[in-house]
C-alpha cells in the first residue's frame, strides 16, 4: 500500500463520527445498511451523514449501491484488510524479531 493512501485513510478515520459511521458499517457485514438505518444507529442529521460518508468514500473506505430507491452503504473490506496490513505487516522489521500476529501464534 502506498504511504499516502493510508495517509488519507487513517486520516478519514482518525475523526470519531467517521471512526463509528466505519465501525457500524464493518459491523453490519457484507450486505451492508441502508443510509437511514445508518443515520439512526449514528443519531447524526443527513447532512452531516452525508458529508462524513463522502469521506470515507473518497478515500476507498467506504462503497455505496442503489437498491431502487435505497441507498446501501458497504465497508470495502479489501481496503480495510489493505490498511490495517500497512500498519502490522513489518512489525519489528528492523529488529529482526518478526512477531507473529495473534492469528499466527495460534498455528
Amino acid at each position: 500500500m502506498d504511504i499516502e493512501i493510508a495517509a488519507r485513510q487513517l486520516q478519514a478515520l482518525g475523526n470519531t463520527t467517521r471512526l463509528q459511521i466505519y465501525r457500524t458499517l464493518v459491523r453490519a457485514g457484507h450486505g451492508g445498511l441502508p443510509v437511514a438505518q445508518v443515520q439512526a444507529r449514528v443519531d447524526l442529521p443527513a447532512s452531516t451523514l452525508s458529508h462524513h460518508l463522502k469521506t470515507l468514500i473518497q478515500q476507498g473506505l467506504l462503497r455505496q449501491e442503489r437498491r431502487g430507491t435505497t441507498l446501501i452503504c458497504h465497508a470495502e473490506y479489501p481496503a480495510m484488510t489493505a490498511l490495517l496490513g500497512f500498519l502490522g505487516d513489518e512489525c519489528c522489521a528492523d529488529e529482526g524479531c518478526a512477531v507473529p500476529l495473534p492469528e499466527q501464534q495460534a498455528e
